[in-house]
């Protein structure tokens, strides 16, 4: 398994990109971050940390494989934010699995006091 210095400049730089991202998706579809800045925050590394080793912001929820011609894929067809969060976790549960893209229903409803 590679590994990243997180405290590199092209990792800090990642993350920036990343948070730029995230924020045009939250804009895009109406979303918010998850009232728990962790979740996000480990999310975001997880998204950059994908970037940076395969190109993709693959869901860091899910893992990255390999397919048959040595394309890396997310096993589940996660890539951020993927078809299944926008098509039902987001409207039915009010979140995606990995939690950093929610309804503001949902981020009111669990605000930590």
């Amino acid at each position: 398994m590679q590994s990243i210095d997180m405290s590199s400049d092209e990792f800090l730089n990642e993350i920036e990109k990343t948070k730029k991202f995230t924020a045009k998706v939250y804009k895009q579809f109406g979303w918010v971050p998850h009232p728990n800045e962790d979740v996000n925050e480990g999310v975001l590394m997880g998204l950059a940390r994908h970037k940076l080793l395969y190109g993709k912001r693959f869901c860091p929820c899910y893992m990255v494989v390999e397919d048959d011609n040595g394309k890396h894929v997310s096993a589940d067809n996660r890539t951020c934010p993927c078809k299944v969060a926008i098509e039902k976790e987001i409207p039915e549960d009010g979140m995606c699995h990995c939690g950093i893209f929610c309804t503001p229903e949902f981020a009111e409803a669990n605000k930590q006091a």
